[in-house]
């Protein structure tokens, strides 16, 4: 592995890469570097290297983080993507800009109810299970549209529900990495044929990136490639 300012270079050459083959343009693909297990001076390197927006999966950690690197905060972008609990929702309403696992109606109401007024709406991904894994958290695919009409239409000025996010698991070749990308892609087609306005489909990572840009991504969770092993 490089530094965290190479290893950056070199994922986002390989999402301008798969941009390309898909036919896309690389501006719709966000890169979230996930954080977790690395302390705030891992951050700051990525910072000082251009990344602008951090994935992390322990509330706890992450709070401590976005704590020690407050120096930073208006130009960050702190997403959680790892499970929330209800009775963690209070702080991370009140210092996360996007939650990529939101499985139930109670834990969308009460980040709406504590998000504070003057903060911009927190952005919402619902957690789809799309290869049906019994370890895995999420929506089974058939539970998605009732759950996304009810967070829809929570106050808009609170929180807004941009779209779906995914872990699915590991495949062998590119085209069996695909098909789990595919159905989350059509579910959020559907969902908007529904008349919902959502934009994002949060999946890929270090190992399946190619396969989730090929599929419509505009989240892609990478750690290890940028990171280092944990």
């Amino acid at each position: 592995m490089g530094s965290i300012g190479s290893n950056l270079q070199e994922v986002e050459r390989r999402i301008a890469q798969a941009c390309v083959a898909a036919g896309r343009d690389a501006h719709n693909v966000t890169l979230l570097a996930v954080s977790k297990t690395f302390g705030a001076d891992a951050v700051r390197e990525a910072v000082a290297a251009g990344q602008r927006a951090f994935g992390e999966n322990y509330v706890q950690e992450a709070l401590a983080k976005i704590e020690a690197l407050a120096d930073l905060r208006p130009q960050l972008q702190w997403h959680l993507i790892g499970p929330l609990q209800s009775n963690k929702t209070r702080p991370v309403a009140e210092a996360f800009d996007w939650v990529h696992s939101v499985e139930r109606l109670k834990i969308a109401e009460r980040l709406a109810e504590q998000r504070p007024p003057g903060l911009a709406p927190l952005q919402l991904c619902l957690q789809v299970n799309i290869s049906g894994e019994a370890s895995k958290s999420g929506l089974a695919p058939a539970e998605v549209a009732a759950l996304a009409h009810a967070v829809a239409a929570l106050p808009p000025e609170r929180v807004r529900l941009r779209g779906l996010m995914a872990i699915p698991e590991p495949a062998g070749d590119f085209e069996a990495r695909r098909a789990p990308h595919r159905a989350l892609r059509e579910l959020l087609a559907a969902l908007n044929e529904q008349g919902l306005a959502l934009d994002t489909l949060s999946m890929g990572m270090s190992a399946d990136l190619e396969a989730a840009v090929a599929e419509g991504a505009t989240l892609v969770r990478i750690g290890t490639a940028i990171f280092g092993a944990r």
